[in-house]
């Protein structure tokens, strides 16, 4: 399988994805925003996955390539894909199928637990999953799930955490924490955008969200079930 994602700054990239693709046996392919890559034709790849960014949806007139990158997306959709958006990748996803994307009341940044929605606890593609998994955030803004999707979890400090799209023929999975992240790819994380590191309810300081070995490796456990799931089922 190929697999293209779309990866916006040099220090979020998509970290677990490439361990969980390489043991898989999958191939993978990128456009990266911040080298003014070009996207790739339709054809040439099966999934597509949207990394996150400190850019905002909304902000097209100071980052106008967003427009052709959302064009893009719809295009994605269009032609039957699965698409994994994470953080600003679900916040893109959002807006592409109707939701609003503006800033959350509070910013989340550090390790939080999520609440399952009733229905992603039946869905196929969330088996297997902790019942109240801690998990990465990083982020400012926040969405509404578009109409016609199924919200998949929330947490104390955002509603949306998520969604689940299907028309029959597309798959479209948004999450707004990171199951992706690594040890090595909080510190740079960290080491580029840290001034968003202020005290507040739901910002942890960088020690406490860079020493958490066993939520590490959970999340990592996490998205390898996860992308397993997507994969059995979208052969059938």
């Amino acid at each position: 399988m190929k697999i293209h994602y779309i990866q916006h700054v040099d220090f979020e990239d998509p970290a677990n994805i490439l361990k969980w693709a390489a043991a898989r046996g999958h191939s993978l392919s990128s456009t990266k925003i911040f080298e003014k890559a070009e996207f790739p034709s339709q054809d040439s790849f099966d999934w597509l996955v949207i990394m996150g960014g400190p850019m905002s949806t909304y902000e097209e007139e100071i980052y106008p390539w967003l427009r052709t990158e959302k064009a893009f997306i719809r295009d994605c959709i269009s032609d039957g894909k699965t698409v994994i958006g994470i953080c600003l990748g679900a916040q893109m996803l959002a807006d592409v199928l109707g939701g609003k994307v503006f800033p959350n009341k509070e910013k989340e940044i550090g390790w939080f637990p999520i609440d399952w929605t009733v229905e992603a606890r039946v869905s196929p593609y969330f088996q297997g999953m902790p019942l109240k998994p801690v998990v990465y955030h990083w982020h400012g803004d926040t969405f509404t799930a578009p109409d016609w999707t199924i919200r998949i979890a929330s947490s104390e400090a955002t509603f949306n955490q998520g969604f689940i799209a299907e028309d029959g023929k597309s798959l479209v999975i948004a999450l707004q924490f990171h199951l992706e992240s690594t040890p090595e790819s909080v510190d740079r994380i960290i080491a580029n955008a840290g001034r968003e590191i202020k005290p507040a309810a739901h910002i942890q300081t960088a020690p406490e969200m860079s020493s958490r070995g066993t939520d590490f490796r959970n999340i990592e456990e996490m998205i390898f079930r996860l992308m397993d799931n997507i994969y059995a089922e979208r052969k059938q």
